[in-house]
């Protein structure tokens, strides 16, 4: 299959930037499944939380029992705290944040975050163009240059004693990245809003163990709703979000026996639904023979070649032990 059977196909024109989805009305409601047995003593197990994904916020923690990372910061920070306190990671576990653009619903609170690590003081690491985006279209003091660590595409460096590699996405930000983090011999691939899959995340996301994804919309949903056209055409265009079908077509196409767990982000609260995004992407693994299991590690449902899960736009989701 070519690379651009994975791109949205609509050709419409550029519009200008928007830094906030327009989307976020009622909360979705999902069902938590029950969470994964906690891991063996002296064994690195990957540790996974969404605190919130899509256009009303996004944050999550990557790392083990004993340190790690938050991916973007888009969801009040006390909100965060008490999740991670609840699962017991406190704030001196976490020794970093990674941004993947500089949109308001990934970067809204990283300065209030920053200010509240006192000691031991924590940086932030993100491209100098994901940084300048911030400061130039966000109420966001210019002192957080003081905590920044600059990040380069495909140059790795190492956070919480996991292994992080940065890769260009299309989306119409400054600068978007997704990210490969490695740690435990587990490859977590972290892909955030994109237009259509170029080349260099595909080749980064067929690694993935553990993969984040987006799914944001239904073509028939957005077509027929609401939006004014030139919000329809900056959502679905290349530098837009990620149609369910194209989802699901590149899902099927990387399957392996190596990849676990598929994460579903960033669905969009008017023009999709958890059930349409999670029927789009199971149908087209089971089309290509794998066994998909609903990510609540039940007896019938651990056993299956893969674990799909959409994360919840507004809750907590379940704490992975992967």
């Amino acid at each position: 299959m070519n690379n651009n059977d994975y791109k949205t196909t609509k050709k419409s024109p550029r519009q200008s930037s928007i830094f906030f989805d327009e989307d976020e009305l009622e909360p979705v409601q999902q069902v938590r499944p029950a969470p994964k047995p906690a891991s063996s003593e002296g064994e690195w197990r990957m540790h996974f939380a969404s605190f919130g994904s899509g256009s009303s916020g996004n944050c999550a923690y990557i790392g083990n029992e004993h340190e790690g990372i938050l991916v973007d910061c888009g969801v009040e920070p006390d909100r965060v705290f008490d999740e991670l306190e609840r699962n017991g990671i406190k704030m001196g576990k976490i020794k970093g944040i990674i941004l993947t653009h500089d949109h308001a619903d990934h970067v809204r609170f990283v300065y209030r975050i920053l200010r509240k690590f006192k000691s031991p003081r924590i940086c932030v690491w993100c491209t100098n163009r994901c940084l300048n985006g911030m400061l130039r279209k966000h109420s966001i003091s210019n002192r957080i240059k003081e905590y920044h660590k600059a990040i380069y595409h495909e140059i790795p460096f190492t956070l919480a004693g996991m292994k992080i590699t940065a890769f260009k996405q299309s989306h119409d930000s400054e600068d978007c990245s997704g990210f490969m983090i490695e740690g435990g011999g587990r490859r977590f691939v972290v892909s955030p809003d994109q237009g259509e899959i170029t080349n260099r995340a595909d080749f980064y996301m067929r690694q993935a163990q553990y993969l984040m994804i987006e799914s944001n919309y239904d073509h028939n949903m957005l077509a027929a709703g609401s939006y004014p056209s030139y919000l329809k055409a900056r959502v679905a265009g290349a530098k837009g979000h990620l149609d369910n079908k194209v989802t699901a077509r590149f899902v099927a196409d990387m399957w392996n026996p190596e990849l676990k767990f598929v994460f579903l982000n960033h669905l969009s609260n008017d023009n999709n639904t958890p059930e349409i995004a999670l029927w789009e992407t199971r149908t087209a693994l089971e089309a290509k023979g794998a066994t998909v299991g609903d990510a609540s590690f039940a007896p019938d449902q651990a056993t299956r070649d893969v674990q799909l899960y959409a994360l919840p736009r507004y809750d907590t989701s379940t704490w992975f032990v992967l």
